[in-house]
């Protein structure tokens, strides 16, 4: 049987022992069909607002799509859509409503359906409130300043929506022009609602409020997940509205973002390019407002330490950290279209601003003559045969990224977020099998085996060998939902000819400690040629057999041994040699089956032996008997000859190992319920586990392989990453 397996390394992390090895089994997964390929040719709409004026700063109005000549990077580009948005046209007339955040899909649709007609000539505005970024007192101004929006500035044209983010993301109030709506959604908001956070200081204690504790909290990690929570949901927010073309706005209420180095750089692109992406501009206002520096802090805040207070220290440091929370703010509205308002009292400004800038604009769309997704940024020129007039639009948008222009960062996010995600991944199938073998009285070692199939891997040629690398990740959760072991690698295969590969499996085997207990198991696979992934989750029980009357392991299926050095703490590995546990029991006739399962502190015979006496846990030896049989039904068409053990084989954990061959010309072809037979004669306990297994004739493929017993070379040791 060919075998391509890599070296394998184990580790210690965490109570866990992983191994590594990838394999390429033969027979495991029945013949697959031909697959229907169908083409796409995949073009996104790319979107400008142009905002026209004149010399005076008025509108200008009446222009055609033969008026605009626009260009990405320099190359001239055709328009393919043009419309004109005039928001005075909207007139005063019974009250709208608009379902765009919390529409419902049409029946056979994927993407929510919006009535265009009901958002034309129409200014979309929505008032996003951080609630978990602000005090009381600044949840009370933001309120406030929408109250005045939505009495005294709200327009005809105005179709505004409310959301939220406190403990989650939430939409008060779809897009209307009912102020009643909008008012009660709004002051539903209050003191008690915002869930403030006041920023703590990182490092030393010099200049940090004096609250006798015995050390300065470190709150970087905290505001790593926070901000990358916040950025998340202006992201979704950004996207639930892309369906509508016309231009929309998001008024941002918050009390600044801390971003920490670098750590929340690609959630910041992240979001910046979904709403640019779904024509979204971003105004964010500092609900802080005009604040006063006070060298010994606010009246809130307790004495600072330290001679910080004296030297100025810890006002230049009330100022930084004040320019670093809201240079993200300004980030965010720069790169949008927008505007950020900063310490300023006078709200107003900013729906003033959204008005100005939404009034009256041209919507251009063209699709980019440029097909590379290398998620770099493009630069846009929009330009008129008019000298005179100005144009405001936006400068450029980012290109979307495919897999192979992803880096090594956004790779690892996107197997973290399958990894949490409550859906699984289909787009690359995966098998997944695990088991148990007792290594102490409250430890157990757990072989997981994960395989995909050879012919869903894309490989390239490089250097006279076909090549391609698999990540893999995994996690062990207990029913409390924390993690006790977790499995991170990276599998490089090397073949001379990718075609076999096809016709086989690709398994990567590892293994973790466990107690006994209830576990879920849920591992991630990618191939990183297009970047398919594919997610598997099992449950596995672990039973406490402190006071089983037979303690027995789980059994292991394999048609393949594959020679190893060391290991000997995998109960797979014996006298140097591995089994390869088959995850799909699916085995061609001309192999040869192992089974093997151990069992544990069988009673001993009294020391005369005789038959009736008195059976003790000390005597002159074990005696345990073991056969296999194999139905069909209800008709037994096989069954191994018995074994009896005599004595411990594995002293070490006080087991009875055993591994049963069976050759499988002896079965037809077909489904058979393989039943392991084992009674421990001197205690009179007995258990017959069964499995399900399939039997099928080879094929040339299978019979080529099998007659070639010599492995594949291995490939040089991973070293594992965490």
């Amino acid at each position: 049987m060919r075998v391509f397996r890599p070296n394998r390394r184990w580790w210690a992390a965490q109570a866990l022992a992983i191994g590594l090895c990838a394999a390429l089994l033969a027979g495991q997964v029945p013949a697959q069909t031909p697959r229907q390929y169908t083409f796409r040719a995949l073009s996104e709409l790319v979107l400008v607002n142009v905002t026209v004026r004149d010399r005076k700063g008025n509108l200008v109005r009446g222009l055609t799509a033969n008026d605009f000549t626009l260009l990405e990077d320099g190359k001239p580009q055709r328009i393919s859509s043009f419309d004109v948005e005039n928001t005075e046209m909207a007139l005063p007339t019974t009250v709208q409503q608009a379902k765009v955040l919390t529409a419902e899909s049409a029946p056979g649709t994927l993407v929510p359906q919006v009535d265009k007609s009901a958002v034309k000539d129409r200014r979309l505005v929505v008032l996003f409130f951080d609630l978990s970024s602000m005090q009381p007192e600044e949840v009370d101004r933001a309120v406030k300043a929408a109250e005045d929006y939505i009495n005294k500035q709200m327009a005809a044209a105005d179709l505004v929506a409310v959301a939220s983010l406190d403990s989650s993301l939430l939409v008060n109030q779809d897009f209307t022009t009912d102020h009643a709506l909008l008012l009660k959604a709004v002051d539903s908001f209050s003191s008690s609602s915002g869930q403030g956070f006041e920023a703590g200081s990182t490092g030393t204690a010099e200049g940090t409020p004096d609250t006798s504790q015995p050390f300065a909290p470190d709150d970087t990690e905290y505001n790593i997940f926070n901000t990358d929570r916040r950025l998340e949901a202006l992201r979704a927010l950004a996207e639930s509205m892309a369906q509508v073309e016309q231009k929309k706005s998001i008024v941002y209420f918050a009390s600044g973002m801390d971003r920490t180095g670098v750590e929340n750089q690609s959630e910041l692109r992240a979001t910046i390019n979904s709403a640019v992406r779904s024509n979204v501009s971003i105004y964010t206002l500092d609900t802080r407002g005009l604040e006063a520096m006070v060298p010994g802090g606010e009246a809130q805040q307790a004495s600072l330490r330290g001679t910080a207070p004296y030297s100025g220290k810890s006002t230049l440091n009330q100022y930084n950290s004040n320019f670093s929370t809201q240079e993200t703010l300004v980030t965010l509205a720069g790169d949008t279209g927008g505007r950020a308002f900063l310490d300023s009292n006078d709200f107003s400004q900013v729906f003033r601003r959204v008005q100005e800038d939404t009034s009256s604009y041209y919507l251009l769309g063209y699709r980019s003559s440029n097909p590379v997704r290398d998620g770099r940024f493009r630069r846009i020129t929009v330009r008129l045969n008019r000298p005179d007039l100005k144009l405001v639009y936006r400068r450029g948008y980012y290109a979307p990224a495919d897999f192979q222009h992803t880096n090594r960062e956004d790779r690892e996010n996107e197997l973290e977020q399958e990894l949490a995600s409550d859906l699984p991944s289909t787009d690359l199938p995966v098998f997944l099998s695990a088991g148990y073998f007792r290594m102490g009285r409250n430890r157990f070692f757990v072989p997981v085996s994960v395989a995909v199939p050879g012919s869903e891997i894309p490989f390239i040629r490089s250097k006279q060998q076909d090549r391609a690398t698999i990540d893999v990740l995994g996690v062990v959760l207990d029913p409390a939902k924390r993690p006790m072991a977790r499995v991170r690698d990276t599998v490089k295969l090397a073949v001379r000819g990718s075609l076999e590969v096809q016709r086989k499996n690709v398994q990567y085997d590892t293994g973790v400690l466990l107690p006994p207990g209830k576990f879920h198991l849920k591992f991630i696979v990618r191939e990183n040629q297009t970047g398919r992934t594919g997610s598997f989750e099992t449950d596995l029980v672990i039973p406490d057999m402190k006071n089983a009357p037979l303690k027995m392991s789980t059994v292991v299926l394999a048609s393949q041994r594959q020679p190893v050095k060391g290991h000997e703490e995998n109960p797979l590995v014996r006298s140097g040699w591995e089994l390869v546990p088959s995850v799909t029991h699916v085995f061609s006739s001309n192999q040869q089956l192992y089974l093997y399962y151990e069992v544990y502190d069988p009673a001993r015979e009294a020391a005369n032996g005789a038959p009736g006496s008195r059976r003790t846990s000390t005597g002159s030896g074990i005696h345990v008997l073991t056969s296999v049989a194999f139905f069909q039904g209800s008709r037994k068409t096989y069954e191994t000859p018995l074994v009896t053990a005599r004595q411990l084989n594995t002293s070490d954990r006080h087991a009875a190992a055993f591994q049963v061959e069976v050759p499988l010309r002896d079965l037809k072809p077909g489904f058979y319920t393989c039943q392991i037979n084992v009674i421990d004669d001197a205690a009179g306990t007995f258990l017959f586990p069964r499995l399900a297994l399939l039997v099928r004739q080879p094929g040339e493929a299978t019979k080529a392989a099998s007659e070639e017993a010599k492995p594949l070379p291995s490939l040089p040791p991973q070293t594992p990453q965490r």
